[in-house]
């Protein structure tokens, strides 16, 4: 239990650190960012199989880089449910989502989770 509620505030550091390194996308608070963490969470669990499921021939075909716009798209969906969280555009989502998982990553290896 302590290491999902670690990976969870990792990813929530993750999202809020990116928001202030990207200007393309913009948090209202740390709350805002633990809330974004969860529904990302939930998203990336419930329907990232179903379309990473329904696009392997584009994913296949692009040698992985369609899995950019999946995440893109996921990252967005989160911004529509979360008040106080927004991205502008799809590019910015493609470029927060590599940072959240750069920055995500990092955090796990320093803290060894």
């Amino acid at each position: 239990m302590v290491r999902i509620l670690l990976h969870w505030l990792v990813n929530a550091i993750a999202v809020y650190a990116t928001a202030h390194l990207l200007p393309g996308i913009t948090i209202r608070n740390f709350a805002a960012a633990l809330i974004v963490a969860l529904v990302l969470g939930l998203i990336n669990a419930l329907l990232k199989p179903v379309l990473v499921f329904f696009s392997i021939p584009f994913i296949i075909l692009t040698l992985g880089l369609f899995m950019l716009v999946i995440n893109a798209l996921m990252l967005q969906l989160a911004a529509v449910f979360v008040d106080g969280f927004s991205v502008q555009s799809f590019w910015w989502a493609v470029l927060g989502s590599l940072c959240i998982s750069f920055v995500a990553w990092l955090l796990a290896a320093i803290l060894n989770i």
